[in-house]
């Protein structure tokens, strides 16, 4: 799909040599070029000196603690806060069960303004965008969202993000908190062409990064149009956001937002970006972007028309409910979990030409025997599971791992687990040991078992569909 450029640059003023840009020598080489055809045919005589280094990451340690605008707010309606993803964050306000409810049965709000926000714009911003990431950019309509990857090129995630079309070349990129400054590190640098993309071709650099502008919305420099995230969730969230002061015009094109529509609005003293989406599970549901200053103010005037604060913990809960995927869970993290094995594969587009990581994890999938899927306790009142738990068969075989596991709306524990596709049938009975980490609840080994030893038994599970059934 090839998209008209309503602005084409001065070639003169941009530094960009088209002659050596465009040259194939000989051999029919495209040198610097990821993608073009006849990349898979001879060997490529371009010289191993103009490689560009891989990329890698450390976080820094012993980052101050940061906190978003609302901080003081969720003090003053009683939040227990956490340190989280480097910030200070409500893990819950009331409880967690209640937070649960308020999201599944009316309209929880939640402070997600610590994820990150980039922009990127410009008239070569879709090629540049669609060259990093899995999904189709070039499908994705104006006024439209998309969930998508950013792939390392082992083929395990360095992140998994949201893409949000607001014209024909502006888009917006909501990223995890805890990646932030990996993602934009990786971005920049690619866009500078700082980093190889491809391990066949370490030299080549990713196409559209001449005309285009990557900016970070959370960076006071870009002033008025700084943007954070605030999400609504829940059956009743239209009816809250609604009731804010606004245009009546404007009020009906927000109720008629199909499910990952976005548009920008104003309501009452906020302009704002409204999108239909979130990651509860629930499909009316709403995020907020708005001006960091005004985010407390418009996070409050919605918990005093209807919205019920909620933590960290029923975020959590409701997406492990939903079967969605956290990163460091069901994504990368210790298991190191692609989006096949999360069970995302069909928003990693292989008919694309190119995206990073893509042989890696083509050949990762074909090989994969495993999966992540839903699982439930079948008695309430257990100990609840842990990251790396093992899971294991009727025989006592372990056949998986648990990936995360919280309260399902029913008081029942529910999680997801990284399990071999012969025991991820939705049925299968399967045992859970809940270690939490302790030496002292793994299963003992043989020379352990005498008389009157004490031994952990798994608790009964049942393997649940991979997400649940949508709710009439």
């Amino acid at each position: 799909m090839i998209r008209a450029l309503t602005e084409v640059p001065d070639i003169a003023q941009t530094g960009v040599d088209i002659d050596d840009d465009w040259r194939a020598d000989a051999t029919g080489f495209s040198p610097g070029k990821v993608y073009y055809i006849g990349v898979n045919g001879p060997e490529d005589p371009t010289p191993a000196d103009k490689a560009k280094p891989f990329f890698t990451w450390e976080a820094p340690e012993d980052a101050p603690l940061q906190q978003t605008t609302l901080n003081a707010l969720h003090r003053e309606l009683g939040a227990k806060m956490v340190p989280f993803a480097g910030w200070d964050m409500p893990v819950w306000y009331e409880g967690v069960s209640q937070e649960h409810a308020a999201v599944r049965n009316g309209a929880g709000i939640f402070d997600v303004s610590h994820m990150g926000v980039f922009e990127v714009s410009g008239p070569s911003a879709e090629l540049f965008l669609n060259s990093v990431t899995t999904n189709d950019l070039a499908a994705l309509d104006v006024g439209m969202a998309h969930y998508s990857y950013l792939l390392g090129l082992d083929g395990i995630p360095l992140d998994d993000i949201f893409i949000y079309r607001l014209a024909t070349d502006q888009f917006m990129v909501v990223v995890n908190a805890a990646n932030n400054d990996k993602d934009w590190a990786w971005l920049t640098g690619v866009s500078a062409g700082r980093y190889a993309v491809s391990e066949a071709r370490p030299y080549a650099a990713v196409p559209g990064r001449e005309f285009m502008t990557l900016r970070d919305l959370r960076d006071p420099a870009v002033g008025d149009e700084m943007r954070v995230d605030i999400a609504l969730q829940g059956p009743k969230s239209r009816d809250v956001l609604l009731s804010l002061a606004g245009d009546k015009a404007e009020k009906e094109r927000i109720a008629k937002l199909p499910w990952a529509g976005v548009g920008r609005a104003r309501l009452g003293e906020y302009d704002l970006v409204v999108a239909r989406t979130g990651y509860t599970g629930e499909r009316v549901a709403f995020e907020l972007f708005v001006h960091p200053e005004k985010a407390p103010a418009l996070f409050k005037e919605l918990v005093e028309h209807g919205a019920t604060p909620c933590g960290l913990a029923a975020r959590d809960s409701t997406r492990t409910e939903a079967g969605l995927p956290l990163y460091g869970h069901e994504l990368a993290g210790p298991l190191g979990l692609a989006p096949g094995d999360a069970g995302f594969a069909s928003y990693v587009k292989m008919w694309k030409p190119f995206f990073p990581g893509k042989r890696a994890f083509a050949a990762r999938e074909a090989k994969r025997d495993s999966v992540v899927t839903r699982f439930r306790m079948d008695e309430k009142g257990v100990r609840m599971p842990a990251l790396g738990d093992p899971v294991v068969d009727r025989r006592g075989r372990v056949v998986g791992v648990v990936t995360s596991c919280a309260i399902d709306s029913e008081g029942y524990l529910l999680g997801q687990a990284y399990l071999k596709l012969d025991h991820a049938e939705e049925g299968t009975p399967i045992g859970v040991f809940q270690t939490g980490g302790s030496a002292k609840l793994k299963p003992p080994k043989d020379e352990a078992l005498g008389v009157g030893a004490r031994v952990p038994v798994p608790s009964p599970a049942t393997v649940q569909s991979r997400f649940p059934k949508r709710r009439k």
